[in-house]
């Protein structure tokens, strides 16, 4: 049996966080994605935040659109 551990994320908080702190890669935090959201994090500061920002609006979409419907541990977002 394959089951996933921990609680479910919710996905409006992502979208929230990203939102107001995509550019920072918190989003990416949240969701347990950590070396995609330090690699966020460096890329934000170094750009000034520009490049961050889209990469941020994208997983805006996909979350949204539920193309990133599960988080880092493969517990279905909420």
């Amino acid at each position: 049996m394959n089951e996933v551990a921990g609680p479910a994320k919710s996905k409006v908080v992502a979208i929230v966080l990203a939102f107001f702190l995509g550019s920072l890669g918190i989003h990416n935090f949240y969701l347990g994605y950590t070396k995609k959201g330090v690699i966020q994090l460096i890329l934000g500061v170094v750009s000034c935040g520009l490049i961050s920002a889209i990469w941020a609006l994208v997983d805006i979409i996909m979350i949204a659109t539920g193309s990133i419907n599960a988080d880092a541990n493969g517990v279905p977002l909420a």
